[in-house]
């Protein structure tokens, strides 16, 4: 037998870990799983909380740099929001400009119906500078009074303010408006533009108080205003049956497009709230596209009004931004512009669906853009304006004056040719060429010749007359083909033969004004609510039981349109003969009944043949308030100086703009 083996001697082992390319510091790795292991132990309730209080801190902390930023970028005090209001490229003033007076615009507002004097805040900056000009000629109205300077100096010296008063030494000395007893306050920041023009002074003797039918219209406009300001207030349009806003243009466009009016109504209150929002909240810099024409006549034409009327720097400032962001719709390879820009980025193009530009679109915006270079001095607004007239008055396809409805931005010529029309994509078109030869003095005969011979061309071509009762229309043409339908769009050309009568053309054209306000009238008296529809098809042959107006189920709405107001105002001032003012009335009833929302507001209708079922549609355009109720108030005065025919001209969204005087 062998011996037991002897026991295995005892080992030590030291172990030794290696950590390759990291020292050995409590170990990061670990210290990882060891955090994440103690998240995974904390209760949800726990985390959220934790993550909750994380988010907080990055958005303060965005938040605060967003601040900082905007300090840095803006270190002499203006925001840089009000810096992107500058334009990018201003205009050079000559090394000696020749010495012009600056005189800014007042017309007195009306005296309100109930009014109560009260403190309205606007701004008149008046300087010692004199302005260089450039473009149009002045227009020369009477100065204000001497006892109406005196009255605004005394104001001026009471204004009140230190901390104004160290800003107004680095700036002009700013007056204050008077407005029949309401003073109106200069706000800061308030610039005139780069070049300010002999602006008209207007001054009439006090007017009337108002009548019971203008007092009629003023709470019209305050019963939808009211509407507008609890519901929609700086929104584009009032939805006054839901009680909420649509947005277009995101530019509170029925404010703008309701200033004037409110001035002419003698609202200052209203006035002066509006003015605020356009002063505090108004801005341009925005990614949004705006229709060139749209835009132009109800924003760009409701500050010059505005300007003119008021005399108030503030609304002239914004129209010279407002043009400058318009601008590109022209960089197009005919000149013809595009129709729709976008004011933020300036990128411009057509609709989707096209290349064309409407007609009307691209020759309704001179009033406004050569208005615009006379006050500014910038020649460019004017000069692409009337680069377009100048194109479409040489175009090929016309017919004896009468032009199509569509126009190729790339080509610069007439598309869908042998189609002719006074309604949508061509109505204004026409308006505007006797409106340019009145603004400019009534010396661009090129003008003057287009118009008179698109007027013989309605006669030859479009009018008939209706049966059973013989009402005068205009109907259309295409192809050769005559079709009995007339918009109610049409409803503008009494009022323009009219306002073309009063200017010296021949008196033929008035009969023709008499004869199509009838026919216009009959359009709203014939329906069951006494409100025209959007489209109106005439008899043409004698038939038993038949109306003279007839109407498809498609065309049975109403959108509280201006354009039969608008032509009984012209045949009014014109021929002073009441029927027209009593025709006014019946209109402003049938909207009343109808249309009004008892919340606030009116509503454009689906059917106006149906009184007891008018199905609103729930929209409140803002031409409504800024047309419509406008020209049912200037109808209903006798006074035939509140805006003389003589000494202002109403663009297409009826906001009056000066006729130039001559040199």
């Amino acid at each position: 037998m062998y011996p037991p083996a002897p026991p295995a001697p005892r080992r030590e082992f030291t172990s030794v870990t290696l950590n390759l390319g990291q020292n050995y510091d409590g170990s990061k790795s670990r210290r990882r799983r060891s955090c994440w292991r103690k998240w995974k132990q904390l209760s949800r309730l726990q985390r959220n909380v934790i993550l909750l209080l994380l988010a907080f801190l990055m958005l303060c902390g965005l938040l605060s740099y967003i601040s900082v930023a905007e300090q840095w970028k803006a270190p002499d005090g203006r925001s840089a929001e009000e810096q992107k209001m500058q334009p990018a490229n201003p205009p050079v003033l000559p090394a000696n400009p020749p010495v012009l007076p600056a005189n800014p615009p007042v017309l007195p507002a009306q005296q309100e119906a109930d009014a109560n004097p009260e403190h309205v805040p606007g701004v008149l900056p008046q300087t010692t500078r004199r302005h260089f000009r450039r473009g149009p000629p002045n227009l020369q109205i009477r100065a204000p009074s001497k006892d109406a300077e005196d009255g605004r100096q005394d104001d001026a010296q009471r204004q009140e303010g230190t901390a104004d008063e160290a800003q107004q030494d680095e700036r002009p000395q700013s007056t204050p408006v008077s407005w029949r007893g309401a003073m109106i306050e200069p706000d800061q920041g308030t610039e005139l533009p780069s070049r300010k023009a002999d602006a008209p002074t207007w001054t009439q003797s006090q007017p009337a108080p108002p009548n019971e039918r203008q007092k009629a219209v003023v709470d019209a406009f305050r019963h939808a205003w009211a509407g507008y300001r609890k519901f929609a207030w700086g929104h584009d349009e009032l939805k006054p049956v839901s009680r909420s806003f649509g947005e277009w243009f995101g530019l509170g466009l029925t404010l703008i497009d309701s200033l004037d009016t409110m001035w002419i109504l003698g609202l200052k209150k209203e006035f002066g709230e509006a003015r605020r929002w356009v002063s505090r909240k108004l801005r341009f810099q925005k990614d949004v596209d705006v229709n060139l024409f749209e835009s132009t006549i109800r924003i760009l034409g409701g500050l010059l009004s505005a300007y003119h009327l008021s005399g108030d720097a503030l609304f002239l400032q914004r129209a010279e931004d407002f043009g400058n962001r318009l601008m590109p719709a022209f960089q197009t390879p005919s000149k013809i512009p595009y129709s729709d820009v976008n004011i933020g980025t300036g990128v411009a193009h057509p609709p989707r669906w096209t290349s064309d530009s409407t007609v009307a679109e691209v020759t309704s915006i001179q009033l406004e853009f050569r208005e615009l270079s006379r006050l500014t001095g910038v020649k460019k607004f004017q000069e692409a304006a009337e680069e377009v007239t100048r194109h479409v008055h040489s175009l090929p396809g016309k017919k004896d004056g009468l032009v199509p409805m569509f126009i190729n931005t790339h080509s610069g010529l007439f598309t869908h040719l042998g189609v002719f029309t006074l309604g949508a994509r061509a109505d204004s078109y026409y308006e505007y060429l006797l409106k340019q030869w009145i603004q400019g003095g009534k010396k661009e005969m090129q003008l003057l010749d287009d118009y008179l011979e698109a007027v013989e061309g309605i006669r030859k071509h479009l009018l008939r007359t209706s049966e059973p009762s013989k009402l005068t229309f205009v109907g259309e043409l295409s192809h050769g083909h005559f079709s009995a339908k007339m918009d109610h769009l049409v409803c503008f050309l009494p009022g323009t033969l009219a306002l073309g009568a009063h200017h010296g053309l021949p008196a033929d054209h008035l009969e023709l004004a008499r004869a199509l306000m009838d026919t216009c009238y009959q359009m709203n008296r014939q329906m069951e609510t006494g409100l025209s529809p959007e489209i109106a098809h005439f008899n043409l042959y004698p038939q038993k039981a038949q109306k003279d107006v007839l109407v498809k189920p498609a065309d049975r709405h109403n959108l509280l349109r201006p354009e039969t107001a608008e032509s009984l105002f012209y045949l009014h001032r014109l021929t002073g003969e009441r029927k027209y003012q009593d025709w006014g009335w019946d209109l402003l009833q049938s909207f009343n009944t109808y249309t009004r929302v008892p919340s606030g507001g009116y509503s454009s209708i689906s059917n106006v043949q149906d009184p007891h079922n008018p199905q609103p549609r729930d929209k409140m355009e803002s031409f409504f308030l800024g047309e419509t109720l406008k020209y049912l108030y200037l109808l209903f005065s006798d006074d035939a100086d509140l805006l003389s025919l003589d000494a202002f001209v109403f663009n297409t969204e009826a906001h009056p703009l000066p006729i130039w005087a001559p040199t």
